[in-house]
């Protein structure tokens, strides 16, 4: 398995989602009835859930308060699978609350922030030590500044990937790639002056690389893909595989990009394959709807749990393939829907269906498999993922009972743990014998 040590600055991200129907009487400003609050590991805790959704071992080098958003995010982090290795932080734990409606942020509040005190200790610095690949994840909170960590860095001999911040410090000399995007590369390198678009970025990345003394700059481009400037005179463009829908979420896609980029490196593959690798990641992320976000139907998957939550109602959740819809997926999907108020299905993204299942899976793609989910009048919203194992949409949609069909025992669903943390219920349902996707398919074979 592949180790992974994220470094870096982590956040709490909140979002309270609910609806606008009047204006505030004392100032022109909408009043927000809240629907639901969803909270999750942000910044480079993002970065570390999601490289732990993926598979990898992961530990997390940071700084946390001693406080209530600081003991929230260890458990979230925790939950994800992640191995927290926290410094102290002198101040309180930075949260950023989206106040948002119809899928549009109104308002965004932070408050927090600290530099972080103490040095690591030797477990700390042995886990990084040991590492297949770092990532550096650079929020502007401190980490990245800080001395004992940044003489660890240089003397690590693996790859490592610097995620940089306009407030943040320089690059430890020798990093293997920097991913900033358009807006931060400008912030780092200088105004490149006018041109093209992109021989302006490669102006400024070969810039930014040769001032930093690191091998490579990926820079991204939002839906046109990333530049990649190393050693060479010409820049490789990667172009995105498909692009996002209009209007799409794209926050976190920088953390899913690096991510992704840095497993790559950890398991031996080019500074141009990784980065062609992370393009696919980031893309699959941001077009996935950052799976918590929307169902196949347009309806944001909080407009449905926000309702239930808020009359007390109870969340059931399911989770699959559901590549080929047959009667054995209707019977466990009416049984699940019958246990709550509301029934969210964690869909398998195409990606997440050809790791578990091979190259020639899925048959049916992800948006024909969520449009007809969502057309059962049994499913109430379907929200796709695209890591291996449902565990990191469990972490924010937090069901209160988690439905599998079939001939499980508890012992053999892993999720089960982590539902259990927010005190859900795990439940097996019965499923109709002699109905298989994998049956079907190689009838027809």
């Amino acid at each position: 398995m592949t180790r992974i040590v994220v470094v870096g600055d982590t956040l709490l991200d909140r979002d309270v989602d609910g609806s606008v129907e009047r204006l505030c009487p004392d100032a022109p400003v909408p009043v927000l009835a809240e629907g639901s609050v969803t909270e999750r590991a942000g910044g480079a805790g993002l970065a570390a859930t999601l490289a732990a959704a993926d598979g990898h071992e992961v530990a997390l080098v940071t700084a946390l308060s001693d406080d209530p958003a600081g003991a929230l995010l260890a458990g979230l982090l925790h939950a994800a699978g992640v191995e927290v290795h926290a410094l102290p932080l002198a101040g309180a734990t930075v949260e950023k609350t989206r106040l948002r409606s119809d899928g549009r942020t109104l308002l965004r509040l932070d408050r927090g922030g600290g530099d972080p005190s103490g040095d690591p200790g030797a477990a700390t610095l042995s886990t990084l030590a040991d590492a297949d690949a770092v990532l550096v994840s650079d929020y502007g909170q401190g980490i990245a500044r800080h001395p004992a960590l940044r003489q660890a860095l240089s003397r690590f001999g693996g790859p490592v990937v610097w995620d940089p911040h306009p407030r943040g410090p320089a690059a430890v000399p020798g990093v293997r790639l920097v991913t900033p995007n358009e807006d931060e590369l400008v912030t780092l390198a200088g105004a490149p002056g006018p041109g093209v678009r992109l021989a302006v970025t490669a102006r400024a990345a070969h810039a930014l690389r040769e001032r930093w003394r690191v091998a490579a700059v990926a820079v991204t481009l939002g839906s046109d893909g990333a530049l990649l400037c190393h050693a060479g005179p010409a820049p490789l463009v990667v172009a995105t595989p498909h692009g996002a829908p209009p209007g799409a979420d794209t926050c976190g896609a920088g953390d899913r990009f690096a991510a992704a980029a840095t497993a790559a490196l950890a398991a031996g593959a080019l500074v141009s394959e990784a980065v062609q690798e992370a393009v696919a990641r980031a893309t699959a992320y941001v077009a996935a709807g950052r799976p918590s976000r929307t169902s196949a139907s347009g309806t944001t998957v909080a407009d449905v749990v926000g309702p239930v939550r808020a009359a007390g109602g109870t969340v059931v959740a399911t989770g699959g393939c559901f590549d080929l819809l047959h009667t054995g997926h209707l019977a466990t999907l009416r049984a699940a829907r019958a246990l709550g108020d509301c029934l969210v299905v964690c869909l398998n993204s195409d990606r997440s269906v050809r790791e578990r299942k091979g190259p020639d899976r899925p048959v049916t793609p992800q948006a024909d498999r969520a449009r007809l989910l969502a057309a059962l009048d049994c499913v109430d919203a379907v929200a796709v993922f695209d890591e291996p194992t449902p565990e990191a949409v469990l972490s924010w949609l937090r069901p209160d009972i988690w439905v599998k069909g079939g001939d499980y025992s508890e012992s053999d669903l892993p999720e089960a743990d982590l539902v259990r943390r927010w005190g859900g219920q795990t439940v097996i349902v019965p499923y109709l014998p002699g109905r298989s996707t994998t049956a079907t398919i190689a009838r027809l074979s």
